[in-house]
C-alpha cells in the first residue's frame, strides 16, 4: 500500500494560505445568499448571518412580483444568447483572415481596427446612428452596436496564427476551401478561445444596461438591469417612509428590509452568469494567454 504524501512546511503554509483567501473571497457571497433567504428579524440582529434561522422566499416573491421584471428577465437573457451568438460570429469572420499573412492590406486593415478601438465619436452620434437606421427602441439596438469588439478580434487572431499552418495546408491540398478550414478544422482546435470571447461577450451583455437606458422607451423591450435599480430605487423611498421595512406589500413581504429585497436581487442578477461561468473556466485561462502571446 502506497504511503501518504508528505507535505513540506512552505506547501501546507501556501495551501492554508488559499483557504484562507478562497474563505474571505466566497464569504460575501454566501452572506448574500443567506440574507435573500433569512427572515427581517434575524436579519436586524447583529452578528454573523451564516445560516437562516428560518429560510423564507418572500423577497424573491416580492422581487419576481415586481412590474414587468420576468419580461424584463426573459429580455435580457435574449439579448445574451443573440449578443453572444453576434460578438463571437463577428470575431471569428473578422479574426481568420486577419491571421493570415498573405491577405493584402493586412496591416493597413489592423491599424484601421486598432484605431477603432481607441477613439469612438461619443454616446451623441451612437444614438444618431441608431436612430437613423431605424433600430431605436428596438432589441436590435442592444445587439447589433456591439457587435464588432476589435480587442476581442485581436486576442482571436493572435491564437489563429499559433495553430500549426501544415493542418490547413494538408486540407486544401485535399480540396478544402477556406469556410470548409475555418469550420470543421480551425473552430473545433479553438475551443480555449471561442470559450473565453463567448464568456467575456455573455457577461457584457448580462450586465450592460446604458445602452438600454438611452434607446428603450418600451418598458416591455427593456433589461433586468433597468427594472432592478428603479425597484431599489422605490424601494429606498418607500424604506425611509416607513422605518427601516418595506410597506405597502401586504402579509410576509410588509415587514421585509431593503437588504433582504437588495440581496435577492443580487443573487437574481448573477446567478446564470454564475452557473456558466464552471463550465468554460478550465477554457478560460488557456484561451487568454495563448491568445496574448503572439503579434
Amino acid at each position: 500500500m502506497a504511503s501518504a504524501k508528505k507535505f513540506s512546511l512552505f506547501e501546507m503554509v501556501l495551501m492554508a494560505g488559499f483557504v484562507v483567501f478562497s474563505i474571505l473571497v466566497l464569504y460575501p457571497f454566501w452572506q448574500t445568499f443567506v440574507l435573500s433567504f433569512s427572515d427581517p428579524i434575524g436579519v436586524s440582529s447583529l452578528g454573523l448571518n451564516l445560516w437562516p434561522e428560518q429560510w423564507i422566499t418572500d423577497a424573491y416573491r416580492f422581487v419576481f412580483g415586481y412590474g414587468d421584471i420576468m419580461q424584463a428577465y426573459v429580455n435580457t437573457i435574449i439579448r445574451t444568447l443573440a449578443g453572444t451568438l453576434l460578438i463571437v460570429g463577428f470575431t471569428v469572420l473578422a479574426a481568420y483572415p486577419l491571421s493570415k499573412r498573405e491577405l493584402p492590406y493586412r496591416n493597413t486593415i489592423t491599424i484601421f481596427f486598432l484605431i477603432a478601438m481607441f477613439f469612438s465619436g461619443g454616446i451623441i452620434p451612437d444614438y444618431l446612428l441608431v436612430k437613423n437606421l431605424g433600430l431605436l427602441d428596438t432589441r436590435w439596438a442592444l445587439i447589433l452596436p456591439s457587435a464588432v469588439n476589435v480587442f476581442y478580434i485581436i486576442i482571436m487572431r493572435n491564437y489563429f496564427m499559433t495553430i500549426d499552418k501544415g493542418i490547413e495546408e494538408s486540407a486544401v491540398v485535399d480540396g478544402a476551401s477556406y469556410f470548409t478550414i475555418l469550420t470543421k478544422i480551425i473552430m473545433p482546435l479553438s475551443k480555449p478561445v471561442l470559450a473565453t470571447i463567448a464568456l467575456w461577450a455573455a457577461v457584457y451583455h448580462w450586465n450592460e444596461w446604458f445602452h438600454a437606458m438611452v434607446y428603450i422607451q418600451d418598458s416591455s423591450k427593456t433589461v433586468l438591469q433597468i427594472i432592478v435599480r428603479d425597484m431599489l430605487t422605490a424601494l429606498d423611498l418607500s424604506q425611509s417612509a416607513n422605518a427601516g421595512a418595506i410597506g405597502g406589500g401586504g402579509g410576509a413581504t410588509e415587514n421585509l428590509l431593503l437588504s433582504n429585497v437588495r440581496a435577492s436581487t443580487v443573487i437574481i442578477s448573477i446567478g446564470p452568469i454564475v452557473m456558466v461561468y464552471p463550465y468554460v473556466q478550465k477554457y478560460f485561462i488557456k484561451g487568454i494567454m495563448i491568445g496574448s502571446l503572439k503579434g
